[in-house]
């Protein structure tokens, strides 16, 4: 089976995230195949999946507009030429041009990798997003209530969906050797600490208010970048609290940065499933969520879920957790067992399903 994954760029995100980690897995089951980018940015996602030998189509240099007609030519002539069994894809513009490109030659699939976006906030983008989706063989969610946004959204229209929920390489986490680096950054410190972009959709400044609340050798280092940085960087100086806030870009070596830190967290206006969270999940620390669409199924019962917004109810659910460590420790290992729910390995397996009956 020869099976073509279409994604808008290998930058930082779960989606992204997830053609590095599955595409390696599928080829290693006998499976050819192949990955088609709009933006063919230099990115260590891109610079790690090079390495693994998957074949890279890239459509455009790293300034450009994803949505050009330029990308829908090249990916019609990819899928020709390419003589694909399955084409996969994932974010906006990959779905609408693929489903343009639909013929009986090959079986079309998409994953949704939100709970939401904001063009179904735009009503009359309702209708195209309907055509759609109805071009699509398959359509995967990544969580339950993605799946029940979804069908929401579209109504109905005649759709064939499925859950499969994402997942991490657990092992590699929980085998991880924790990094140096946090402490040489804040030596004695306590260390919380958030893997996300910064991105509308993430709640990075719930954190950083929380601070105010804790004393002061509770620390916070955010992971990743993105068009909010600057804003979260204002917010830090306007609280006072720039010392205590530190940024350290888009990494390599999560794993080792989360075993470093003492409390991990996923704070966000709303989620799909959140890798992050899963791989945060995975290490042995205690993991703390906004309640909210995506976080709440993953870590409800295992971790500790704080109203969305509240950083005051966060920096309560941190002070209890420090106090007792017989609780820290329960948490820790409850999220641990959670997380192996998620392993890569099954979501493989479904994928494969899906695969082989279409």
């Amino acid at each position: 089976m020869k099976i073509l994954h279409v994604i808008t760029s290998l930058r930082t995100g779960g989606a992204e995230k997830l053609m590095v980690e599955l595409l390696p897995l599928l080829r290693n089951d006998g499976y050819e195949v192949e990955l088609a980018i709009f933006n063919g940015e230099d990115t260590p996602f891109f610079r790690q999946l090079s390495k693994t030998g998957i074949s890279i189509h890239s459509f455009m240099p790293n300034k450009g507009n994803v949505y050009s007609l330029s990308n829908l030519i090249k990916l019609s002539k990819l899928i020709r030429k390419g003589e694909y069994d399955i084409v996969h894809t994932h974010n906006t513009a990959p779905q609408l041009f693929a489903a343009l490109c639909k013929n009986k030659n090959f079986k079309l699939v998409t994953t949704e990798h939100g709970g939401s976006n904001r063009r179904r906030n735009w009503g009359w983008y309702r209708r195209i997003d309907r055509l759609m989706y109805e071009r699509y063989d398959k359509i995967i969610c990544i969580a339950k209530k993605a799946e029940e946004n979804l069908r929401e959204y579209i109504g109905k229209a005649n759709v064939d969906i499925a859950t499969i929920n994402n997942g991490v390489d657990v092992a590699k986490f929980a085998e991880a050797i924790p990094s140096p680096e946090l402490e040489r950054i804040a030596p004695g410190s306590r260390k919380i600490m958030m893997v996300a972009g910064f991105r509308w959709e993430k709640d990075q400044d719930t954190l950083i208010k929380a601070l105010q609340y804790l004393p002061d050798e509770f620390h916070l280092f955010l992971v990743g970048n993105g068009i909010r940085k600057n804003e979260l960087e204002k917010l830090c100086l306007d609280q006072g609290l720039s010392e205590r806030v530190h940024f350290l870009g888009i990494r390599s070596d999560i794993p080792q940065l989360l075993h470093a830190a003492d409390f991990i967290v996923m704070s966000s206006h709303f989620e799909g499933l959140s890798l992050s969270s899963v791989e945060g999940m995975s290490v042995g620390k205690p993991f703390l969520a906004s309640d909210v669409d995506g976080l709440r199924e993953v870590v409800k019962d295992a971790g500790i879920l704080f109203p969305h917004g509240h950083s005051d109810t966060f920096a309560n659910e941190i002070l209890r957790l420090e106090s007792d460590q017989k609780e820290y420790h329960r948490v820790a290992s409850q999220c641990y067992s959670r997380a192996k729910n998620f392993d890569i390995s099954k979501m493989k397996d479904g994928y494969l399903e899906i695969y082989n009956s279409l």
